[in-house]
């Protein structure tokens, strides 16, 4: 399918965004957007499990199998719930990375087609 590659492509990128787009000078660690926005309480993690769900938007209109649709609602549950303890949730999120775990959830289940 023509659509698969193009929409795996953006689900890594949103991924890489919210996970990975920022390196940490003077380390080869990357954090993305997602624990940083978190450092606003209740609404960035809000605000970043919605971005979250984009991901799982598309793994359904790829036709994922349901099981990996519900192990990708846990991973995001999980940041969301976690993440949302002051400071403490904001490390977590640097290091649980929800986001690149779905994309690689999704690509394994693409290619297991």
């Amino acid at each position: 399918m023509d659509t698969e590659p193009a929409a795996l492509g953006r689900i890594r990128a949103v991924a890489h965004l919210l996970d990975e787009s920022i390196r940490v000078p003077g380390t080869s660690f990357r954090v993305g957007i997602d624990p940083i926005v978190g450092l606003l309480p209740i609404a960035g993690d809000l605000a970043t499990a919605v971005c979250s769900l984009y991901i799982v938007a598309e793994a359904v209109r790829l036709g994922i199998p349901k099981r990996t649709v519900v192990r990708l609602l846990a991973n995001i549950a999980v940041d969301a719930a976690l993440g949302s303890v002051p400071m403490v949730g904001d490390l977590f999120d640097a290091y649980w990375k929800a986001n690149v775990k779905n994309a690689e959830l999704i690509a394994t289940a693409v290619s297991d087609r």
